[in-house]
């Protein structure tokens, strides 16, 4: 099922397609929803605030109606379950999405992982390496992660302080 998925999403990104462009998006949307599952399920304890968020996100980002929503979400989920690395999700985008475009997709990682009002380090793991293999630079990376922080009304916590 991973090859599958990786062929999908390898023929979605071919250059010079001219017919490709809705293969393109969903290529896209596909391994932008696994992504936004594997933050979610980080820290085991995925969270309805997830959720909602992955929903949200995915919708609004891809201009999607609610029942193709639910469909990208049960896909990504299922891709998620058999992924053994982020990396076949992430080498597409990363050859194909302008710095701009990488950049909202991290920031939509930052957003599920803020959304259960918690930043569990695991999450913050799992959103750093996905912007390592996005090529993001951690300069980046922070600026996206203190703006969504101030957006959602939440502190960017130190994942690596306890609190007691």
């Amino acid at each position: 099922m991973l090859k599958a998925l990786s062929e999908i999403i390898d023929k979605a990104f071919q250059r010079g397609a001219a017919e490709s462009a809705p293969e393109r998006e969903h290529g896209l949307q596909v391994a932008t929803a696994v992504l936004l599952v594997e933050v979610a399920r980080a820290d085991y304890a995925e969270a309805l605030a997830e959720q909602d968020a992955i929903v949200a996100l995915l919708k609004d980002n891809f201009d999607l109606s609610d029942e193709e929503t639910a469909l990208l979400v049960a896909d990504a989920k299922t891709e998620a379950d058999h992924a053994a690395s982020l990396q076949s999700f992430t080498r597409a985008l990363h050859e194909q999405l302008a710095p701009e475009e990488k950049h909202r997709i991290v920031a939509m990682l930052w957003r599920v992982a803020f959304a259960d009002d918690h930043l569990d380090k695991y999450e913050d793991h799992v959103v750093r390496k996905i912007a390592g293999l996005l090529y993001v630079s951690h300069s980046d990376l922070i600026r996206i992660r203190n703006r969504v922080s101030r957006e959602s009304e939440r502190p960017a916590v130190n994942p690596r302080r306890t609190v007691s």
